[in-house]
């Protein structure tokens, strides 16, 4: 009966990381963008002419949010590709 070699632990460890790091990476940028985009709604109802301005500064915003989403998947996929060989 053969055990798990150094290998294969570290492969694993790269997969479990990697899992784990687009798990966490992708519920700050979700709630980060739900959270902007409700008060986007919140400003275009009380203030409807403003809602050309109001859009285009949430989806900056939404954009910036989204770069730490950016970020965990280029870590997950260097753990993947780079760490598992």
């Amino acid at each position: 009966m053969e055990g798990i070699t150094g290998a294969e632990l570290v492969r694993a460890a790269a997969f479990l990381g990697a899992g784990i790091a687009m798990g966490f990476g992708a519920i700050g940028p979700g709630v980060g963008e739900g959270f902007a985009a409700g008060k986007a709604c919140e400003g275009i109802s009380r203030n409807p002419e403003q809602a050309g301005l109001l859009t285009r500064t949430m989806l900056i915003g939404q954009a910036v949010s989204e770069s730490t989403g950016i970020y965990s998947l280029v870590i997950a996929l260097l753990l993947i590709f780079v760490a598992a060989k």
